[in-house]
């Protein structure tokens, strides 16, 4: 099978992070042993969904692994101009969801089984496709440690997400939190006796505006900010929700935030500077009442990556690719999460960051061509 062909399968799959993956996963499971090849499962917690990886070669360390997500984000709202879960040609580009981010590099990988079985490794290939990244990079970590303790320990990692096959050394961490401010009912001329929930969470909303306006000012004082777009660390808040009526304090309001964070910045220091402030708040609401409370859920910290010195994936990327750029993101891939576990990584891959997420997301027939190239130039120095 073509990567092209495989992309179609893979494409097919429904993979939307709130489903499930096993049917993509048991597609690859068969395709690698149809083509003698062990495959190693590790199940989420619910068995609904699971991580798989892989090797072919030798029984050695020193290889390199080729990593991607089989989950993909909803198509609910958008305006497809064909069925997103059917992959569709159209003017050299190939339509449907995940083509691009990252069922594109997947499929590159997989029809180079073959090549890689027959060309006589060397060093082996390691394949790893996680589950759960577009939720917050969730399935990556217990899949790394499996693949530590099952398999020889690679040299680096290459995590295929789309970069234009550009090298990309490094990218923000992220954290998401979840707020919960609970107040005090009370009739709105009589505020001063409740507890507002909603004026509560308002205050932590400016706050991290305050922090994002005070890091901008730093950064953009410096000579040199940085490469990153924007170069320094952000606070946002996504969502907020809560109150009754516009003439009763507020009991509930939740809110959501992320904290993308640049190298260099602890995302600990900002996560426990938000913990600060709303406890700090929280004292406040509690003189009033003190039923009032602020229960704040910190979920999917997920690393940064950063550039590495004589990085072993930097070098083998650039070695393969070609681009000496300096190349650096601001959203978060499982690249940091393989530094975590001692690995070498870097982020390379094929199509456009741009097309993820959107309607009518594509890769294009040259982008997948170069990714054969890539994956075809891995097999051949992995040989020699």
């Amino acid at each position: 099978m073509s990567s092209r062909e495989i992309l179609a399968r893979l494409v097919s799959f429904d993979t939307v992070s709130s489903g499930s993956n096993l049917a993509l996963i048991d597609f690859v499971a068969d395709y690698l042993a149809g083509h003698g090849i062990e495959s190693h499962r590790v199940p989420d917690p619910t068995g609904t969904k699971a991580a798989l990886f892989a090797q072919v070669g030798p029984d050695v360390p020193g290889g390199v692994i080729l990593s991607g997500h089989t989950d993909v984000v909803p198509v609910e709202g958008q305006d497809w101009s064909s069925d997103p879960f059917t992959l569709t040609e159209r003017n050299g580009r190939l339509y449907g969801r995940g083509s691009a981010d990252m069922k594109g590099f997947l499929a590159i990988a997989l029809a180079a089984v073959p090549a890689m079985r027959a060309a006589g490794l060397k060093r082996p290939i390691q394949l790893a496709l996680s589950y759960d990244e577009e939720v917050g990079c969730i399935g990556a970590p217990p899949m790394i440690a499996a693949m530590r303790e099952t398999l020889p320990i690679a040299a680096c990692a290459i995590i295929g997400e789309p970069t234009l096959m550009k090298v990309v050394t490094g990218h923000k961490a992220i954290v998401d939190i979840d707020t919960h401010v609970r107040g005090h009912e009370v009739h709105s001329s009589l505020m001063h006796t409740g507890v507002s929930a909603v004026m509560a969470a308002a205050e932590l909303v400016a706050w991290t505006a305050r922090q994002t306006e005070d890091n901008r000012a730093r950064a953009e004082a410096l000579p040199d900010p940085g490469p990153y777009d924007p170069p320094w660390t952000t606070l946002h808040c996504g969502k907020i929700r809560g109150g009754t009526a516009h003439n009763i304090t507020a009991r509930d309001c939740w809110i959501a935030t992320d904290i993308r964070s640049i190298p260099g910045e602890d995302i600990d220091d900002w996560i426990n500077a938000y913990l600060v402030e709303a406890a700090a708040l929280e004292s406040r609401l509690k003189a009033v009442r003190p039923e009032a409370a602020i229960t704040v859920t910190v979920n999917n910290k997920v690393p940064g990556c950063a550039p590495e010195a004589d990085g072993a994936a930097e070098a083998l990327a650039r070695a393969l690719t070609g681009d000496n750029g300096q190349h650096v993101v601001s959203y978060a891939t499982e690249a940091g999460q393989f530094q975590e576990a001692g690995y070498s990584a870097v982020v390379c891959g094929p199509g456009s960051i741009e097309q993820a997420h959107q309607a009518d997301e594509y890769i294009s027939l040259d982008q997948l061509a170069a990714g054969d190239a890539f994956v075809a130039r891995l097999i051949a120095r992995l040989s020699a």
